[in-house]
């Protein structure tokens, strides 16, 4: 009769849609959205701080040299540049964060890159084209 006791006893219950592996990898979908949000408010912030650092320099009188071949309003259009980046960045965060949940919920998940590479080929190219303006403003 003890061994009957100890054991478990049979359930005729459904189990729970949401397993423990779902449940993970729908928090770890959350905390990459979050981070790609992040990531995209630090550029808009980013992009702010050039498109007024510009400003500030015309504000104080300091004007591009008249040999240079670019002038300091350019800071703006990277700036701008940079801020419609950091818009685009939460824009994709969210689109794949929909993407992922509604894939794991019909576990069918196959990871994209294709955000991820049109993200990092903008920013490498707003980011050299400001190097390039740094440098022929300094």
């Amino acid at each position: 009769m003890l061994e009957k006791q100890n054991q478990p006893a049979e359930t005729t219950e459904k189990p729970d849609r949401r397993s423990s592996t779902q449940v993970a990898n729908h928090l770890a979908n959350e905390r990459t959205f979050l981070a790609w949000t992040r990531t995209g408010l630090a550029t808009i912030t980013i992009g702010f701080v050039v498109a007024r650092f510009g400003l500030f320099l015309r504000e104080l009188g300091f004007k591009s040299q008249p040999e240079s071949l670019i002038s300091l309003h350019y800071s703006m259009l990277f700036g701008v540049a940079l801020t419609v980046l950091g818009v685009g960045i939460i824009i994709a965060a969210l689109r794949n964060f929909l993407r992922v949940r509604r894939d794991i919920d019909q576990n069918t998940f196959h990871p994209m890159a294709g955000s991820a590479v049109v993200l990092t080929i903008l920013a490498s190219v707003i980011g050299l084209l400001l190097a390039i303006y740094l440098f022929l403003t300094s």
